[in-house]
């Protein structure tokens, strides 16, 4: 009977124990909520984020894409629990949901208030830095381009009354955006229109605008009729990409944050570049793009 006993007593022990790793695992119910921003590249970086996560864990993700409004969108629902984790750019926190100043930061200096204020504010935080730099650059359609001469962003001041110009939300409304583009540069343009960033270059290229806004990373710059201008003021930021992730969703799934961390550092804006190529105009799947790349850089199995 004492044998009995203490085989009992071991036996509830170890389903003590159990409990207690399911606890350590965080207990999680249901799927990580990855948001993206309506682009290319952000559904790469959403299916690398979802892959390193379930490779490198026991959790399932669930990836909700082209999330309209991007920035404007995503961080209230982030704010609200609808999603835990999206892909986001230093300069688009630090000014567009912190609404700091763009001037005078280092982008080093940045990186660390950004972390420190998410924290602080949201109670959410910056794991890590892709590697490459996804910054604004303006875009014309090639024969407005030809047409005016342009090949400075200073060449507009004197056509843009001329010219239709579409932008993305976020990059309108932000304070380091479109209208400090227009004051820098003297800009007055004929009409302004709101564009999701995945119908600029076909909007460029039906005529329903002449100027948007682009990234330097967009697979369409190699590929379409579109001329990019020069900066000649320097009026741009960098725009390093990142993943911002619920703090209590970390500490919810055990060994998240190690997996999301692995994206540090694999990106070079030529490599993103051409992901996006691949995707846009290749027409190759993005998770089976983004599975390649992983594999490629050794953090999956091929």
């Amino acid at each position: 009977m004492k044998t009995l006993r203490k085989i009992s007593a071991a036996l509830l022990a170890a389903a003590l124990l159990a409990l207690a790793a399911g606890c350590a695992k965080g207990n999680a119910s249901g799927p990580i909520k990855i948001a993206t921003k309506p682009m290319t590249e952000q559904y790469i970086l959403g299916e690398m984020l979802g892959l390193l996560i379930e490779d490198s864990t026991d959790y399932k993700v669930q990836i909700t894409k082209g999330v309209g409004g991007g920035t404007s969108n995503i961080q209230p629902a982030m704010e609200k629990g609808e999603f835990d984790l999206y892909p986001e750019y230093t300069s688009s926190g630090w000014v567009m949901v912190l609404g700091n100043s763009p001037e005078g930061v280092a982008d080093d200096e940045m990186f660390d208030k950004l972390k420190a204020q998410y924290e602080e504010k949201f109670n959410m935080t910056w794991l890590g830095l892709y590697g490459f730099n996804n910054t604004f650059t303006v875009a014309v359609r090639g024969d407005a381009a030809r047409q005016y001469g342009l090949e400075k962003t200073s060449d507009l001041t004197a056509v843009a009354g001329e010219l239709n110009f579409g932008g993305n939300p976020d990059y309108i409304e932000r304070e380091d955006g479109f209208g400090k583009l227009c004051e820098a540069y003297g800009l007055s343009f004929k009409s302004v229109s709101d564009i999701d960033i995945g119908l600029k270059y076909q909007a460029l290229a039906s005529g329903d605008i002449d100027v948007t806004n682009a990234f330097t990373t967009d697979a369409q710059l190699a590929n379409a009729d579109v001329v990019t201008l020069e900066d000649d003021l320097h009026l741009q930021v960098n725009y390093f990409c990142s993943t911002v992730a619920r703090r209590d969703t970390l500490e919810k799934y055990p060994g998240l944050e190690a997996a999301l961390m692995k994206m540090d550092g694999i990106l070079s804006d030529a490599e993103m570049a051409a992901l996006n190529y691949k995707v846009e105009v290749e027409g190759a799947d993005e998770k089976q793009v983004a599975r390649d790349f992983l594999v490629e850089k050794g953090l999956l199995e091929g």
